[in-house]
């Protein structure tokens, strides 16, 4: 993983239960990490499917709400990060999340131009 001083840009994706977005939030503005981007999806994992019943008809939901949490770092460690929403994410169920840590290879600004870490 990523150490602040290396020069290296990662992109740390979390997978997390909907009702702890606001907690992961927080704890990655505390750690200096407020940029993120979030998209609300669907997957499937160690979560268990659930019943349930509509007019009458049995059917199975196997795909999960979840939310899709990608913050870039280049001047933090992605450990921290990573950290962050592992803790804020964690209720020891089934279905807490996954977090991923990637290389980036290139970033660019578009309003300043800049490139690298710079432009994160």
């Amino acid at each position: 993983m990523s150490d602040a001083t290396d020069g290296e840009i990662k992109l740390v994706m979390g997978f997390v239960r909907p009702d702890k977005l606001s907690d992961v939030k927080q704890a990655l503005a505390e750690v200096g990490a407020p940029s993120l981007t979030v998209t609300d999806v669907s997957g499937r994992g160690s979560q268990p499917a659930k019943k349930g019943q509509w007019r009458g008809e049995e059917y199975t939901v196997d795909l999960h709400q979840k939310v899709k949490v990608e913050c870039i770092v280049a001047d933090i460690p992605a450990d921290d990060v990573v950290e962050a929403i592992a803790d804020a994410a964690h209720t020891g169920e089934k279905g807490d999340g996954k977090v991923f840590v990637l290389p980036v290879e290139s970033a660019y600004q578009i309003r300043t131009g800049k490139t690298g870490p710079d432009a994160v």
